[in-house]
């Protein structure tokens, strides 16, 4: 592995580049910046995203990745709804961490998808790496969840989801993918530093 190396596949992986995948990772990283930001377009900037990706992903035939940008619709929906009907008396949802119930939930949840991916991927596809697969997809779940939810440990899930990605889509020669992951890697340590300091904030008003 060398720079060369990495500087021509990222080239090559632009070229390739159509305008609508573009548009889907211009509106993707914009909807991640603005989920560091606590902004609401974290959810129509996303939605835009991940419906292109369904509408790619179904044209490649990339059934398991349509389903789970699928699911980011479903859970982009519930979380504008949740982030724009605050609790009464307050002004937006709060910044908040998991309480030991909420962990156990998340952990519950990331373990029994991992398993079911697991299982559907090695016994249904002839994919080569269904571990690394059902991790990223479990881990990214949750995140999503929590999100919506404004806990703070959405982006500790959020960044085990992009540090394993960026191997996962190289090994599979996804360049521009898993340089795109390393630059989410960045905005979602950001976010994590961001909303504790939120929180933080919030904590002493």
């Amino acid at each position: 592995m060398d720079f060369e190396f990495l500087l021509t596949g990222l080239v090559e992986g632009l070229q390739q580049l159509s305008w609508l995948e573009g548009l889907a990772v211009f509106m993707g990283i914009l909807s991640v910046y603005f989920s560091t930001k606590q902004h609401i377009w974290v959810y129509p900037t996303g939605i835009v995203s991940v419906l292109i990706y369904v509408w790619i992903c179904f044209n490649y035939g990339l059934y398991a990745d349509m389903g789970i940008n699928a699911y980011y619709f479903g859970m982009s929906i519930y979380g504008w709804y949740l982030w724009n009907t605050p609790k009464k008396g307050a002004d937006a949802l709060a910044v908040t961490w998991l309480d030991a119930r909420g962990w156990l939930v998340s952990l519950t949840i990331f373990g029994s998808s991992f398993l079911l991916l697991v299982f559907v991927l090695l016994e249904f596809t002839d994919s080569t790496v269904p571990y690394w697969d059902s991790f990223t997809t479990a881990s990214a779940f949750v995140a999503m969840w929590l999100m919506a939810k404004k806990k703070v440990e959405n982006w500790i899930f959020w960044i085990l989801t992009d540090v394993v990605s960026i191997p996962l889509y190289f090994h599979k020669g996804l360049l521009l993918t898993s340089f795109q992951y390393l630059f989410f890697t960045g905005l979602a340590i950001a976010g994590l530093l961001a909303w504790i300091k939120a929180f933080k904030t919030n904590a002493h008003v």
